[in-house]
């Protein structure tokens, strides 16, 4: 168990499919959720991700460490299984100064909040003791597995606005989008009451899962 910049979570080596298939079932946590992966600082990302585009490089030297999670094509020399995550990875660089420590340490490890079933666990191998966890608000995600340039799959403590400062061809993925322009009139006066945007197309179905997934720790 390690602390992080927003809860206290449960480790395991990324590099590793045994490992994180033991967290999976410590956890009791369906496939369908793929576990993020904490990362000690940016100069990790070309060992662990098929390409950087430059606006994920604009953004980890703007908002790292701290509250974004990226998401990317995973290096495909990697043997990584992190759920069903479809050769994709979720990396974040905790702004917590021993979970960094820990990182530089371990390398890369697949990190889930340290609770099964809303309860927390009965006991552990090692615990990295280091007081109450700020708490803070979910990070923003941001996608490039399917837009070089990045797509936001949530909006947390960064805004719209700050990404759009470091990179400013992001788009909004299509349930934001659609969230921002629900409440838009239309040109009788009402609220628009159709959405236009494919939500349930599997691509969308599975950045949901990924982003759920990081409810805690990202």
């Amino acid at each position: 168990v390690m602390p992080t910049d927003t809860v206290y979570g449960i480790g395991a080596d990324a590099l590793k499919p045994d490992a994180v298939a033991a967290l999976l079932a410590a956890k009791e946590r369906d496939r369908s959720m793929p576990i993020p992966v904490l990362i000690a600082e940016a100069a990790m990302l070309p060992a662990l991700v098929a390409d950087v585009p430059l606006a994920a490089s604009s953004l980890a030297d703007a908002f790292w460490p701290g509250a974004l999670t990226m998401i990317f094509d995973m290096a495909p020399e990697l043997d990584m299984d992190l759920g069903d995550a479809k050769d994709t990875i979720a990396l974040r660089v905790p702004d917590h100064d021993d979970a960094r420590g820990l990182l530089r340490r371990t390398g890369p490890l697949a990190v889930s909040s340290a609770n099964k079933s809303g309860e927390p666990p009965d006991s552990v191998a090692v615990y990295l003791e280091a007081g109450e966890t700020p708490g803070q608000a979910a990070s923003t995600i941001v996608d490039f597995s399917q837009i070089a340039t990045g797509q936001v799959l949530r909006l947390g403590v960064l805004s719209f606005d700050d990404l759009l400062k470091v990179a400013p061809e992001l788009i909004l993925s299509p349930s934001l989008e659609a969230e921002a322009t629900a409440d838009v009139p239309n040109v009788d006066g009402d609220a628009e009451s159709e959405n236009p945007l494919d939500d349930d197309s599997a691509s969308e179905l599975g950045r949901r899962k990924q982003t759920e997934a990081c409810a805690s720790i990202c």
